[in-house]
């Protein structure tokens, strides 16, 4: 039985940010006037980051270049979360260009050294400590693959640690097989979908329908809507949720934010309702920033 309730695992990418914001449409073969800011990020450890500026006890476990450990441990120990980084000898750290137009982006992804990066570093000792585990799917196509989920994943479950799973990307998903990810996710508890990524997963378009297919695996199934909100399907039950309305400054990394805020909820209370309701207000904070992470 974990020791500590509330502890929270994160474990995935670490990636280095370049966020571009183009001050209009963007012309070829010249210059177009933008917004650049080196920002840090990867989905799980921008959970983490906002899960620690939640003041949630959370360990980010993930794989750098050895040259960038330093910095990226400092980044997330500045953000609250007890960092447990490995340097990678050759491996550059992972970097996306995120072009932002307006609430729509687009991606340009090396993932680098987060390839190297074993599901056997979630220790069984830090799951002993911890009360969920947050995994994001790109962490399949590391060097462990689906193997590596299924050991991390039986290990959470021998520990009564829950695990919940943010699939990724609509793009990843279709590349890797809709199939194949639900049967390597096997055993997890919460599941965080995107409209998109439910649609691929069970070939329906109806976000509740969506929603209420997906909870025949998953004992909790949180499809997040954009500016729509989410829908909430548990123990029977379909809840659609609404998002906060707020201006968007940068979208990238509201669904991170918002697993954070549903995590550090649901760890306390165990009511996904209300936990999603705590995940669209961290959403609305983190669409107000630039960059994926919380200003620390």
């Amino acid at each position: 039985m974990s020791q500590s309730p509330a502890r929270i695992i994160a474990f995935g990418d670490v990636i280095d940010d370049v966020v571009v914001v183009p001050s209009g449409p963007i012309r070829d073969d010249t210059d177009t006037k933008s917004s650049i800011r080196f920002r840090p990020g990867g989905s799980p450890a921008n959970t983490a980051a906002w899960l620690g500026f939640l003041g949630a006890p959370v360990d980010f476990v993930g794989t750098v270049a050895r040259v960038d450990a330093g910095r990226h441990t400092a980044e997330l120990a500045a953000a609250g979360v007890t960092p447990h980084l490995r340097g990678h000898a050759t491996l550059p750290t992972g970097t996306i260009v995120v072009l932002v137009q307006g609430q729509r982006r687009s991606m340009l992804t090396e993932r680098g050294a987060n390839t190297a990066s074993d599901t056997a570093l979630v220790t069984d000792e830090l799951l002993d400590q911890a009360s969920a585990l947050h995994l994001t799917g790109h962490a399949l196509l590391n060097d462990t693959g689906a193997a590596g989920f299924a050991d991390v994943i039986r290990r959470a479950r021998a520990a009564s640690v829950a695990v919940s799973i943010s699939p990724g990307s609509a793009g990843f998903l279709a590349d890797y097989g809709a199939e194949e990810f639900l049967a390597a996710v096997a055993g997890a508890s919460i599941l965080f979908p995107a409209l998109e990524e439910g649609r691929l997963l069970t070939g329906l378009t109806e976000p509740s329908e969506i929603a209420a297919r997906l909870a025949e695996t998953f004992d909790t199934v949180v499809l997040t809507l954009g500016s729509e909100g989410v829908v909430v399907a548990h123990s029977g039950e379909v809840t659609v949720v609404k998002a906060v309305s707020v201006d968007v400054v940068d979208p990238t990394g509201a669904g991170d934010a918002f697993c954070a805020g549903f995590l550090d909820e649901w760890v306390r209370t165990g009511n996904p309702v209300g936990a999603a309701r705590a995940g669209t207000l961290v959403a609305a904070l983190a669409v107000n920033v630039m960059g994926a992470r919380p200003v620390v």
